[in-house]
């Protein structure tokens, strides 16, 4: 099935009969394994959807300098002024993202997105912000059509969980432990998400944290494992069903300080980038799933070449762990399935974000001409990406946009933080 039929057949299941017990409507743990509502497996394939609500400066191409949403935020207002720059923003997103991408990625053969939230789009630190939100409910929306799941991945918090771009830290400090306030506004995010989402069983899970703590900042995992404990108090008060899945810290690969059952209905969260393909890379994991009893996510990797994403996503495969690839759509980054054309004049905005340069005289016309590239239609689809993964094949997507007649290969995207800080991935 091609895209553009299956944005048309695509239509919300035939409910079934109600099960007697409410927690069967939804996504949730099993023994140690992770099931959807009819009892199947759940989160056997999945995409993220990084660069939407918390883009990063690799996605964009641009230097390290600017590399998380508030920098890429001021570069935009520095070239266009205040206005202009607020309607930039409302058309990105309203176009990076739409139904016929969510529509695309079921036909590829996903089973699930993964919807990365900044704090900052959706939540004015009380209440939540009703143009920030409808991004997620029209989310919720299309994978409802698409017959999919999706799941909330906190991945900026207030204040920051990880003090790096990733998370959108204000002063690349993992603050969400340190300022009673930004914790206090976690907390309370979650239970508002909670509230809003606890009888939606289109949304899988919550995902608490992304990636929170790098290894320097170990002394802060005992204030980790507080957010935790609150933070699923403050789910469970409004909301007992949904699946909670507790990631580890040091860019999701470790779980000391925090190895525990936190919830009855919780799955341990890890990612993996840039190391090895083999059940031994695998044995920490492992080991813990064994001795804990509860279900593996492997919820983010990617960023590589298509030979290792074939041996890194058969191992997960192999070894009945839940996977999600990172991600779906970048601009001119070829380790994505999706590859958005940068604006002819894109390397002006490159100089000027690198201090080599003005602001680009045509500032406008070039931001414009991004927008008209974000669409699933005007991209470039890379079958190598999709036709690597377990299960997944191009041919669902292929006729939007072109196929990359070279289907070009980046051995890696160097400008994850993970590879800054060196971490065994």
């Amino acid at each position: 099935m091609t895209i553009d039929e299956a944005a048309t057949a695509a239509a919300a299941p035939t409910p079934g009969p109600v099960p007697a017990d409410p927690s069967q409507r939804f996504h949730r743990r099993e023994g140690d394994r992770l099931v959807a509502p009819e009892g199947a497996l759940a989160f056997r394939r999945g995409m993220g959807l990084g660069g939407w609500l918390l883009p990063e400066g690799y996605m964009w191409d641009l230097p390290t300098p600017v590399d998380s949403p508030r920098r890429i935020e001021q570069l935009v207002l520095d070239m266009v002024g205040e206005a202009s720059a607020a309607e930039f923003w409302t058309e990105y997103r309203r176009r990076f993202i739409t139904a016929g991408d969510i529509a695309a990625i079921a036909a590829a053969g996903f089973d699930h997105v993964r919807l990365p939230l900044n704090s900052r789009v959706i939540f004015d630190g009380r209440d939540l912000l009703a143009d920030g939100i409808a991004h997620v409910d029209d989310t919720i929306a299309w994978c409802r059509e698409a017959g999919i799941s999706c799941v909330l991945d906190l991945h900026g918090a207030p204040g920051g969980q990880t003090g790096e771009n990733i998370d959108d830290s204000p002063r690349r400090l993992p603050e969400l432990f340190t300022d009673p306030d930004a914790y206090a506004q976690g907390l309370r995010l979650w239970r508002l998400l909670a509230e809003r989402y606890a009888d939606e069983p289109v949304v899988s899970a919550y995902d608490l944290l992304n990636e929170p703590l790098p290894e320097k900042r170990s002394e802060l995992v005992p204030r980790l494992a507080d957010f935790y404990r609150d933070a699923i108090a403050e789910i469970r008060a409004v909301d007992p069903h949904h699946l909670l899945s507790v990631e580890g810290w040091n860019w999701a690969t470790r779980f000391e300080g925090i190895d525990r059952v936190w919830d009855e209905n919780s799955c341990l969260h890890f990612h993996k980038y840039w190391s090895e393909t083999t059940t031994e890379s695998l044995r920490g994991v492992l080991e813990l799933r064994e001795r804990l009893g509860l279900p593996l996510w492997m919820g983010e990797s990617g960023e590589n070449e298509d030979g290792w994403y074939a041996a890194a996503f058969g191992l997960f495969e192999q070894h009945e762990i839940p996977w999600t690839f990172w991600t779906w759509k970048k601009i001119d980054r070829p380790t994505s399935p999706i590859v958005i054309t940068p604006p002819r004049r894109w390397g002006e905005v490159i100089d000027h974000a690198a201090g080599r340069g003005p602001v680009p005289p045509r500032a406008q016309e070039i931001l414009a001409e991004l927008l008209d590239a974000l669409p699933l239609a005007a991209c470039t689809i890379r079958g190598g990406a999709l036709d690597a993964l377990p299960g997944i094949s191009s041919r669902g997507p292929s006729t939007v946009g072109s196929q990359d007649p070279a289907d070009r290969q980046n051995p890696t995207d160097p400008q994850h933080p993970t590879d800054q800080e060196g971490a065994e991935r």
